[in-house]
């Protein structure tokens, strides 16, 4: 079964490459990679719980295996790196930005929050919004 969050081939045909393993100890994995990312990406799309993935895909801890591998050994930043640059490139642009701008804004406190600090570029300050409910 196919979903809407699935990867087409040409999106896979750019991240394949970075999801390949180098060659090192141990057994070569036996599940289909592409599958996994499917799966990630459907449970980014629509929120369910680990348990909850779909059946056709592969078994939920082995996604949240790969979620965690390639959290830690800083797979998901290189696909978003390759990602921006390749996008980047196809847009006329250099690969890589050079500036960047940072926007912040300061709100007003409820009766129940408090001053937390002072924005000294808007001249107020800064307050904490209690949450209630």
């Amino acid at each position: 079964m196919s979903y809407p969050s699935d990867l087409t081939d040409a999106q896979w045909e750019l991240l394949a490459p970075l999801l390949k393993r180098t060659d090192g100890p141990g057994r070569p994995p036996e599940l289909d990679l592409r599958r996994v990312v499917n799966a990630l990406l459907y449970k980014n799309r629509t929120g369910c719980q680990w348990r909850m993935l779909p059946t056709d895909f592969p078994a939920f801890s082995s996604v949240r295996y790969y979620f965690d591998k390639w959290r830690h050994d800083g797979t998901w930043v290189r696909l978003n790196d390759h990602l921006r640059e390749t996008l980047r490139q196809q847009l006329g642009r250099e690969s890589e930005p050079s500036i960047a701008v940072i926007d912040s804004q300061s709100v007003k406190s409820t009766e129940a929050g408090g001053d937390c600090g002072y924005d000294g570029g808007k001249k107020s300050t800064r307050s904490q919004t209690a949450y209630s409910g």
